[in-house]
């Protein structure tokens, strides 16, 4: 997913770059790979943990320290995992800061972050010019891999992109809700809302749609009862609301006030247990999202996690974040046993070789652009709870 706050980026960069005059790619290189000479291999975790969408992070955190937690039991070939982590504080220019920190202080071999398309972003530049990879959970737009037909060659994801998951949506409209008529409801100043919008826009009218509203937020706004009656007019059936936790809490809250009482849907940004105490229980009946994961998959893999999250936090049901978060951290082990080292040249290779690596949110395997090509799931909210609707694969 995107983050909305884009502010301080260039600056940031400009203190990458100045960090990083003295530090050439193959000197950094030399020296993260010198983890590799050790009994440990340090990973960096570059994470939301405090600000805007700290739910996101501090649940892909919970996810990797269960999943080192595991392999450290067994090791990689005598060796164990080290996680050092920074809190980006949910904004670009502190991912920056966190990733120079972490690839040319701490030495990691490898980073897992952020948990937001812009916060990754805002590392792309210093992975490949330093030559460690980094790997982001859950940011799902398409520029973090590939920028301008050009791949960042240092940089993989372990999420599913926007366009499929704006497909996905559309299609469950379509095909099983029987919706005809939608509005749209974005966030204005986020690519993540944007990009789902345009996606579920265009596949919609292909299904045989129509888009009868289209209208517009602005991040970390409170008062939506004039839009939201504007949608109502327009007589919509569905309304789709590709945004975060934060505002589409109150967005179906105060729709459900004004008795805008039709079926809603939104993506993985809707996937934090903050949702349901923002908009309520009852109001997010008949709510639907398209995500990475359910913990009610009967999958045995999904079920082994499950219950070795519950064992770990106190009986807490794993969301999404927490089972990408932990499938990141076993990509990156999957890697590094591949390479036969903690060189971060070595794992970059390795990690795009990935093939058929069998995860909690499905087989990995990655396409040229660095992407997974893997299944999506269909939750409903029903009385504040998320339940498995379906499972929809990639065609």
């Amino acid at each position: 997913m995107k983050k909305k706050k884009v502010v301080g980026v260039v600056a940031s960069f400009l203190v990458a770059a100045s960090v990083m005059a003295g530090c050439s790619s193959s000197s950094s290189t030399s020296g993260n790979a010198s983890s590799s000479d050790s009994k440990t291999i340090k990973i960096g975790a570059n994470l939301e943990l405090s600000g805007g969408v700290a739910s996101y992070g501090q649940s892909i955190k919970e996810g990797v320290d269960l999943a080192i937690s595991e392999i450290n039991k067994k090791g990689i070939d005598g060796k164990k995992l080290q996680l050092v982590s920074v809190d980006n504080k949910s904004d670009a220019a502190e991912a920056t800061n966190g990733a120079i920190k972490l690839i040319t202080q701490d030495k990691v071999s490898a980073v897992i972050g952020a948990a937001t398309s812009t916060d990754t972003l805002a590392q792309v530049q210093i992975a490949n010019d330093n030559k460690v990879p980094i790997l982001t959970p859950t940011g799902t737009n398409p520029t973090v891999t590939v920028k301008d037909g050009k791949l960042n060659d240092y940089v993989f994801r372990t999420c599913f992109i926007d366009p499929f998951q704006g497909t996905v949506a559309a299609n469950f409209a379509s095909n099983e809700l029987k919706v005809k008529n939608a509005a749209v409801l974005i966030d204005s100043s986020s690519d993540y809302a944007k990009g789902l919008a345009a996606s579920f826009k265009d596949f919609f009218k292909k299904n045989g749609g129509n888009v009868v509203s289209e209208e517009a937020y602005v991040a970390k706004d409170t008062d939506f009862h004039a839009t939201l009656t504007r949608i109502k007019a327009k007589n919509p059936d569905f309304v789709f609301i590709p945004g975060y936790y934060e505002e589409v809490g109150l967005i179906v809250k105060q729709a459900r006030e004004i008795g805008l009482n039709v079926p809603m849907m939104g993506a993985d940004g809707w996937d934090s247990p903050k949702l349901v105490e923002i908009a309520g229980a009852k109001a997010l009946n008949n709510t639907y999202i398209t995500n990475h994961y359910s913990s009610g998959d009967s999958d045995a893999k999904v079920q082994e996690f499950v219950k070795a999250f519950e064992a770990k936090y106190g009986g807490k049901t794993p969301d999404a974040f927490n089972a990408l978060g932990y499938d990141s951290a076993y990509f990156i082990a999957d890697a590094i046993k591949r390479a036969g080292s903690g060189d971060p040249q070595k794992i970059q290779k390795a990690l795009a070789e990935t093939n058929n690596l069998s995860l909690v949110t499905g087989s990995m395997k990655l396409d040229k652009n660095h992407d997974p090509i893997k299944s999506a799931v269909i939750l409903e909210y029903k009385d504040g709870k998320q339940t498995f609707k379906s499972k929809v694969n990639p065609q």
